[in-house]
């Protein structure tokens, strides 16, 4: 590989900052002189980052039940705010590949069993206080156990040990094996916190980040402000301070962005896209991406536990007509399993399930559920458009005698009162970098949040097994049966794998590569952005 395609090849998988991009570089093979060379005439070949300024972000996806807890996260203000205030063992780039942060380094066993983590030199949280392994171990313990309530708890299920070795390693012990293991500690809900009383303080304001949070009021706003003694500080976090407004009204956010009141919003209406192009100084940003939408139903709460009533809903779902009326074309057409087109081990010969109304009165004749009346529960918290599309749902399946009342449910709160309560409700599901991170999650036995309550013997002994497949060809036919047992037996409707779109002004600069592992840069964008 020549030098020129070796940077080429770096800066493609997401190499921003100059320490990562030497590290690489030095590993294939370049010395630390070429490399530094060459990161300068890269740096000199992109938009160059200013420091200073206020970043304002409008954001739907906080509620007046936020805490600082990371266990309790699931929308994107909480998540924006934490991955500015703290820092993970391990991050996601641009391009989805692995990327050291509190870690420096990483290595695995054979068997994918024991994980070693280096922890970086130096590094303290915002009040002086340094990391330490206490620190780490305290806080991914956080996500095990019985005790955990956190939505992490499935990804920790095969954690057996945390040990320190020395002061500057810890050792993972799984027990069994997991090739894509650093994925897990990506997610957001597993920030490194400092300990107190020997545990770790979940509701602590202090952490190793780029921003110290001034003020916290959930449901309404934060305030963040810059440190300069950060261990990335001279790399990110441009702005000098960030003021993030939870804005749950679709129209208040978006005018907001045209007024200048803010600078950034997510999650625009669709609908309206056309009509926003249009505003001078505001540009959409969008992003290919994991996200899904679904209807989860519960398995085991009549008539969703008819597998025959599951499947009529399944055929009465017209997946076009979402892509159309709801997504506005912003999405491709989902096959009722999470493992969509931009996972690596999407399976896209697993057939298509078109809208077909005479197979779903045949099973719901099957199931003799003639006349049947059923609630479906929606808002625009779990997703923009989220009523329309139960609305589309209860027209196409009134042709074949079931009776959809859809139940409108206020946006605060619905991530806390409606989804995992409600039988049948729609949801919305952030990027996740690998498969097993969002099938352990959702699709296990047990899973905190399994929203469809699957349980399925086979399904969880296949997710177990894939995990630690070494041989790609068969970890990819272990994880195309999972996709055909959760699409044929599942309790979820998944009608779209949507692209992410952002709403941005004139007043804020990016490098025009967006983050997956969520929405809004991966939920980097208040470290990663910075004033034009």
């Amino acid at each position: 590989m020549s030098d020129r395609n070796k940077i080429n090849y770096l800066y493609a998988r997401g190499h921003t900052t100059r320490r990562s991009f030497i590290a690489s570089a030095t590993a294939l093979g370049l010395g630390a002189t070429a490399a530094s060379g060459l990161w300068t005439m890269a740096a000199a070949q992109t938009p160059s980052p200013t420091r200073g300024g206020l970043l304002r972000a409008g954001l739907i996806g906080g509620s007046t039940s936020d805490t600082l807890d990371p266990a309790t996260f699931n929308d994107t203000f909480m998540i924006s705010v934490s991955h500015a205030i703290r820092d993970h063992l391990v991050d996601v780039g641009y391009d989805n590949s692995l990327q050291p942060a509190l870690a420096e380094s990483w290595e695995t066993s054979q068997d994918a069993k024991t994980w070693r983590f280096k922890l970086r030199q130096g590094v303290s949280f915002s009040d002086g206080k340094p990391l330490t392994t206490d620190d780490v171990i305290a806080s991914l313990n956080l996500h095990r156990g019985e005790d955990s309530s956190s939505g992490a708890k499935g990804l920790f299920e095969t954690v057996s040990d945390i040990q320190a070795d020395g002061s500057d390693t810890i050792v993972i012990t799984l027990s069994a094996g997991d090739i894509d293991f650093p994925y897990l500690l990506t997610d957001y809900h597993v920030p490194i916190l400092p300990t107190k009383d020997g545990k770790a303080d979940v509701m602590s304001r202090i952490g190793t980040g780029l921003y110290t949070l001034e003020s916290f009021e959930p449901g309404v706003s934060a305030e963040l402000k810059r440190n300069p003694d950060a261990w990335q500080a001279g790399e990110l976090g441009f702005f000098d301070e960030a003021r993030i407004l939870v804005i749950a009204d679709n129209t208040a956010r978006q005018n907001a962005v045209i007024n200048g009141e803010v600078d950034v919003i997510n999650r625009p209406e669709l609908r309206l896209m056309q009509r926003m192009a249009r505003v001078q100084g505001l540009r959409a940003e969008t992003v290919t991406s994991n996200i899904h939408y679904t209807m989860p139903m519960h398995m085991d709460v009549a008539p969703f536990d008819n597998p025959d009533f599951r499947m009529a809903m399944k055929y009465a779902l017209n997946r076009e007509e979402f892509i159309e009326k709801v997504l506005f074309g912003y999405g491709k057409v989902g096959n009722d399993n999470p493992i969509g087109p931009g996972f690596r081990f999407h399976d896209a010969s697993l057939p298509q399930r078109e809208f077909d109304l005479d197979k779903a009165k045949f099973h719901i004749e099957k199931a003799e559920l003639n006349g049947i009346q059923v609630n479906l529960s929606a808002a625009d918290a779990a997703f923009v458009g989220a009523v329309d599309a139960a609305v589309l749902m209860a027209e196409n399946v009134r042709n074949i005698g079931v009776n959809i009342n859809v139940v409108r449910e206020p946006n605060d709160g619905y991530w806390s009162n409606i989804w995992l309560k409600k039988p049948w409700c729609t949801c919305f599901w952030g990027s996740r970098p690998v498969e097993d991170m969002m099938l352990s999650i959702a699709y296990r036995t047990g899973a905190p949040w399994n929203d469809t309550h699957i349980q399925i013997e086979q399904l969880d002994q296949l997710i177990t097994t894939a995990r630690a497949e070494i041989d790609e060809e068969k970890r990819r036919q272990q994880y195309a049966d999972i996709q055909h047992i959760i699409a044929e037996q599942g309790g979820s409707l998944v009608p779209a794998f949507a692209q992410e779109v952002m709403l941005l002004n004139d007043k804020v600069a990016t490098t025009g590569k967006y983050g997956g592992g969520w929405e809004m840069d991966g939920g980097h964008f208040i470290k990663r952005w910075w004033a034009a």
